[in-house]
């Protein structure tokens, strides 16, 4: 809220029924003052804290931040929403963006960006177009979130396999680089060979057969394209030739995934993709495991990273938009992720470990950064490499209004292969024909409020 000037909220966001910011007065230099709430953001590390000291610093003595701390409850957000009193500023995942958006809970940001004099063209592409509904911006991206291939070194050896085994280039050598890996024992499974992370990962392999599960407009769902089929009944063909999903899942569960008993360290697991920031876990807890890391790759041969990740975002009935605006645009901005990444390579050099690089959604950021990763020797400084090739090889899912449905559908159909309740062409089918009749009422409903 600016200092000496009320703010009055009216009037609808074009297309989503909630009401605007057209009383809102953004301006880098405007002295602000109120209270700034915020939902679903806690400042648990340097990385968190160092970035808010600055953005509690820009927004000035007269601003008083209140941080819920936690993920965001967005049951909890929309009731707040529904009795008019919703928080100031929500930390969201980006693929929730689209349904906030439709349903009016969340403002679109043209008049923040301009007014605050956020550059756009320094987010990370595939980010911003998951927090663009319908041409609007309704986010402000922060983190990234990308797969590396990861490998038990000796095992591969072993096996006289190698990476590119198992790194998704080639399905047939993954198939059968799977049947080498996997060890049991009187039907008790004992290695896994590899884990496809299904039902995670479904939009990756999908994607690497050469399909989106989504037109780039959000319009129109393709789940049950062909190679979408193809992608599922590979990926789940991997689990029955080690006894079946649940056998695979009850067994990687069973492991010590953050300890030094993980599965990597112990021995039990071949090769998966994962999320990047799993080497640092890993670096953290098993320095001397066997390991080994490469990018994911496309059926040819390429790199291919699937994206997700958080954003900002400022609900509709915001009592503080202004306050907001600069909060999300000074924890985004590249200084701050410059002083971020300093405190995070100070603490690791304290603790005798390297610094392993962030992604943060910003790309001029993320170029600066990975110039101040600190060598860990190998295989970590491989592993950094192909983190920071795969974010430069991402994609993501598209904003729509229907979001939530589409993305419910599809988790079920491919739940319902991995349980054996169908096979993965009759369910991709009925999770089509479910998440197109979502997206056509949804776009339909956003067109009539629009007009």
């Amino acid at each position: 809220m600016i200092a000496g000037g009320a703010l009055v909220l009216g009037g609808c966001a074009v297309g989503t029924g909630g009401a605007d910011d057209g009383g809102a007065q953004y301006d880098p230099e405007a002295e602000l003052e109120g209270e700034l709430s915020v939902m679903g953001f806690g400042g648990v590390d340097e990385v968190a804290t160092t970035r808010m000291d600055l953005a509690k610093e820009a927004l000035g003595d007269g601003v008083d931040v209140k941080v819920a701390e936690g993920e965001l409850d967005l049951q909890q957000f929309l009731s707040a929403a529904a009795t008019g009193d919703p928080p100031d500023l929500i930390y969201a995942n980006r693929d929730q963006l689209g349904s906030l958006a439709a349903r009016g809970a969340i403002l679109p940001l043209e008049r923040c960006i301009e007014g605050e004099g956020i550059d756009t063209g320094m987010f990370v592409e595939s980010a911003l177009a998951q927090v663009t509904l319908d041409g609007q911006i309704y986010g402000i991206p922060e983190f990234n979130v990308v797969q590396v291939t990861m490998a038990n070194s000796d095992l591969l050896d072993a096996a006289g396999l190698s990476l590119s085994d198992v790194d998704g280039s080639d399905w047939e050598a993954m198939t059968a680089a799977n049947e080498a890996l996997t060890k049991s024992e009187g039907g008790k499974l004992g290695v896994i060979g590899v884990d496809s992370k299904l039902p995670e990962f479904f939009p990756l392999w999908a994607k690497a057969n050469g399909v989106d599960l989504i037109s780039e407009d959000g319009r129109t769902a393709q789940l049950d394209d062909p190679k979408a089929v193809e992608a599922l009944e590979w990926a789940v063909g991997i689990y029955d030739a080690q006894g079946g999903f649940g056998d695979v899942k009850a067994f990687r569960d069973s492991a010590d995934f953050f300890g030094e008993g993980n599965q990597f360290a112990t021995g039990v697991l071949g090769a998966m993709p994962m999320e990047q920031w799993y080497i640092n876990v890993l670096n953290d807890v098993s320095p001397d495991a066997p390991v080994a890391f490469d990018t994911v790759k496309d059926r040819q041969g390429e790199p291919i990273a699937f994206a997700s990740g958080s954003a900002w975002a400022i609900p509709a009935g915001a009592a503080n938009p202004e306050a907001a605006c600069r909060w999300a645009r000074v924890m985004t901005a590249v200084d701050s992720w410059e002083a971020a990444a300093k405190a995070r390579v100070d603490l690791r050099n304290e603790e005798g470990k390297p610094f392993t690089g962030l992604l943060t959604g910003n790309a001029e950021a993320d170029d600066l950064i990975q110039g101040m990763v600190t060598s860990g020797g190998e295989p970590w400084d491989t592993a950094v490499e192909a983190m920071y090739e795969a974010n430069d090889h991402t994609f993501a899912l598209p904003a729509s209004p229907a979001d939530a449905e589409f993305e419910t559908a599809m988790q079920d159909a491919v739940n319902s292969v991995l349980s054996g309740e169908a096979e993965p062409a009759d369910a991709l089918a009925q999770a089509q024909e479910t998440a197109q009749k979502a997206l056509d009422e949804a776009w339909q409903k956003m067109g009539e409020e629009g007009e």
